[in-house]
């Protein structure tokens, strides 16, 4: 038996005005994520972006090319419902952030680390307030606790499209520090992928690439780029 596949009914998809926000209607329709809660989008721009996503539908509905849809639906089912839960989480990040664990040699991979991590280091002690200790190796070193209360005080202090987005921006890199310059715009994504990378670029100039490995990479970029348009998208 073939799988059930969902179908387009509708002709066109239109961002409409609702409460505080926006929401899309497929022709008289309004949209509701899996869990048929109301899609309440922050943004005109992110409600266009994500009827433009059902507009380019076909005949047989493919949730794979609504990215944006998907990241708005986890928004609200999920971030939503758990966002302490998901700042908290994010926020243990500070703890082992990649930043802070360099490596003990050779000496042109420690200083391509020096040369791409310490401007971030600086950056989040001068204007995140939160100095973070660095290490060699992989033994733990204790982070002051005081600067990890700031960096969780700034995710608690985002809206729930926030910290949809910085999710990915830290989860993928390893590090908070570089998902929050993403999102205060210090770093592009692309630019904070590619300084989580020395390690991994590094290893790969000595011993070769991995049409695998390099494909989960392009799939980790596409992701933080998306993070970032969604960060982009959802603020006011």
């Amino acid at each position: 038996m073939s799988e059930w596949k969902a179908r387009r009914f509708w002709k066109a998809a239109n961002p409409r005005p609702e409460g505080q926000g926006w929401t899309i209607y497929l022709d008289e329709r309004p949209l509701r994520t899996p869990g048929k809660h109301a899609l309440i989008l922050p943004t005109e721009a992110l409600a266009q972006a994500v009827a433009l996503e059902w507009d380019a539908q076909e005949d047989v509905i493919n949730p794979e090319a609504m990215p944006l849809t998907r990241a708005a639906n986890s928004a609200i089912e999920k971030v939503g419902p758990q966002f302490d839960a998901v700042a908290d989480m994010l926020g243990e990040y500070g703890g082992t952030d990649l930043l802070s664990y360099r490596a003990e040699g050779p000496a042109d991979l420690v200083g391509r680390q020096v040369a791409g991590w310490d401007p971030l280091i600086d950056w989040s002690r001068d204007h995140l307030d939160a100095p973070l200790a660095v290490t060699q190796g992989v033994i733990p070193v204790a982070q002051d606790g005081a600067a990890l209360a700031r960096l969780r005080a700034r995710l608690g202090a985002l809206d729930v499209f926030g910290l949809t987005a910085i999710h990915d921006l830290v989860t993928l890199p390893g590090s908070l520090v570089l998902g929050l310059a993403v999102i205060e715009g210090r770093l592009s994504a692309r630019e904070a992928y590619a300084l989580s990378r020395i390690d991994e670029d590094y290893q790969a100039e000595q011993w070769g690439r991995d049409e695998d490995a390099d494909e989960a990479a392009e799939a980790r970029l596409a992701a933080m780029e998306l993070a970032e348009r969604l960060w982009h998208l959802s603020r006011p």
